[in-house]
């Protein structure tokens, strides 16, 4: 039992907030694609092999991170008691770990057509590599937000098996949305951060957060009107979209307190609840 609470903790299982973050835009992309006169069943199908490649990536990715940051998590008081940086698990079993979880990610990931596959694995290395960033530049929330919303693309290419202008644009969008939500869930840390060294857009813009978070925000919603109207959607789609900009700039940026590390927790979350949001509306818009 032991092992399997450590194992629970090193893939944050018990925290499904990471997964989801990565499995909607992946379901975003699948929607706009499906023709929902088809087989119902089949668009089912793929946002069952969507999940769970999304909770065996970041389950990977988790290990990975960890693996690669454990002497930086010592120093940091949310993350000195994570299993590799407290000494509970070590590097080997980890990566072992890493490595069966990517084989049976695998395993879900040739269920797709072929070009999906390969757009797939293309982006392996962005997944891997994104934990290094926040020692290089000040915008590792870029990255993850790249390597994050890769689904939209991968839910696109599920159904049509290429590539078009309105998945990239959905894609470009959703990589503000993740740069806004995780510069607020780096705030968290934003002291300890500072201290050991550790760069990311949380310190960049600690001065003008609410500003920057407003941009990245602003920017995809711009693109949830263009999905809208390249989509051909109609008016009721454009009309909900008020509940999801309300979230985002009401809920999200005007509560905003970066000094209270429970408030950008929570306002971070919070971000589950809007990636259903979106996809009702896109639900509502394909449907109506």
């Amino acid at each position: 039992m032991s092992h399997i609470s450590i194992f629970l903790e090193l893939t944050r299982l018990k925290k499904p907030i990471g997964y989801m973050l990565l499995f909607w835009p992946c379901v975003w992309g699948l929607t706009i694609a499906y023709d929902f006169n088809d087989n119902i069943n089949k668009y089912f199908f793929y946002i069952f092999l969507f999940l769970s490649g999304s909770i065996l990536m970041r389950s990977a990715g988790c290990i990975v991170n960890d693996i690669i940051d454990k002497d930086f998590d010592k120093n940091v008081e949310r993350t000195k008691n994570r299993p590799i940086a407290s000494g509970k698990i070590s590097v080997k079993l980890a990566s072992i770990y890493s490595i069966i979880l990517c084989l049976v990610a695998f395993v879900v990931l040739i269920n797709f057509n072929l070009n999906t596959i390969l757009f797939a694995i293309a982006s392996m290395p962005l997944a891997f590599t994104y934990p290094l960033m926040k020692r290089f530049t000040y915008w590792p929330q870029l990255f993850l937000g790249i390597t994050f919303n890769y689904g939209l693309i991968l839910g696109w290419t599920a159904i049509y098996g290429g590539i078009s202008i309105e998945p990239i644009i959905f894609y470009l969008g959703a990589i503000f949305w993740t740069l806004g939500y995780d510069t607020i869930y780096g705030f968290q840390d934003i002291k300890d951060d500072e201290i050991i060294g550790v760069k990311s857009t949380s310190i960049k813009f600690k001065n003008s957060p609410k500003l920057f978070i407003f941009v990245n925000y602003f920017l995809f919603s711009i693109s949830l009107i263009l999905i809208g109207i390249f989509m051909s959607f109609s008016k009721i789609y454009f009309i909900t979209l008020i509940v999801p900009f309300l979230h985002l700039f009401f809920y999200q940026i005007y509560r905003l307190n970066i000094k209270n590390s429970n408030v950008c927790l929570n306002i971070f979350k919070s971000n589950n609840l809007f990636g259903l949001i979106i996809f009702g509306c896109l639900m509502i818009g394909k449907i109506f």
